[in-house]
């Protein structure tokens, strides 16, 4: 871990269907630097805590494009002049976002505004160091795992990719367990044990002990 910096991690869970955002926030010698992951809901609870950090917020970020991980974007927007950065092919599911959410009984919110340029492979700059994206599709068409190289352990933000002893159900549109299940196999258990895994919903976890019990994916 690099020694100029200091990266910390909170979960926050938002909305009816508690979803997890995250804050990554680093400490350094040129000031404060903050990631906000999956601005789902309550955008004000999430606002206040970027500013309550004292840290600039340089990234705006998607797992994926489901209502529930970026309703909250366009708000936070209003106030952090970022684009929501996410793979393309979850595009759709965000400028449908608000039919869906009408849908399924929420209310609508405005469309963010989004930038498709995180591929399988890229690397996002940030604090003096790079967060790995990898692209582990299967929940969603262009579901996203980011990697934090400068935690130790090793963090994984997941998504609603794998959850502790579940894995992201594959019903909705664009879902396809068999590829879930090769996204899970081959880029998740494929990470160190010890890794922390921040999941899209409910408790972290560990990708040893997905290993060992998830009943749904074994290695």
């Amino acid at each position: 871990m690099s020694e100029q910096t200091s990266w910390n991690l909170a979960v926050l869970p938002v909305g009816p269907l508690q979803m997890n955002a995250v804050l990554l926030t680093a400490d350094g010698p040129d000031g404060g630097e903050a990631i906000l992951i999956d601005p789902g809901e309550e955008a004000p609870r999430l606002l206040a805590r970027i500013e309550r950090s004292g840290c600039r917020l340089t990234h705006l970020l998607a797992t994926h494009g489901h209502f529930d991980h970026v309703g909250a974007a366009a708000a936070v927007q209003a106030i952090h002049d970022l684009p929501l950065l996410c793979h393309a092919d979850d595009l759709p599911l965000i400028e449908q976002m608000p039919e869906i959410q009408r849908a399924y009984g929420f209310a609508p919110s405005a469309l963010p505004r989004t930038e498709a340029s995180l591929t399988d492979g890229s690397t996002l700059r940030f604090a003096g160091a790079e967060i790995a994206v990898q692209h582990v599709p299967g929940h969603s068409p262009g579901q996203l795992m980011f990697v934090l190289p400068e935690m130790a352990p090793l963090h994984a933000i997941v998504g609603d990719c794998l959850f502790h002893g579940s894995v992201g159900r594959t019903d909705l549109p664009g879902g396809d367990f068999p590829t879930l299940e090769k996204s899970i196999r081959e880029r998740i258990y494929a990470l160190p044990d010890d890794t922390v895994v921040i999941c899209g919903h409910g408790p972290d976890t560990t990708v040893g002990h997905e290993k060992a019990t998830n009943p749904f994916v074994r290695p």
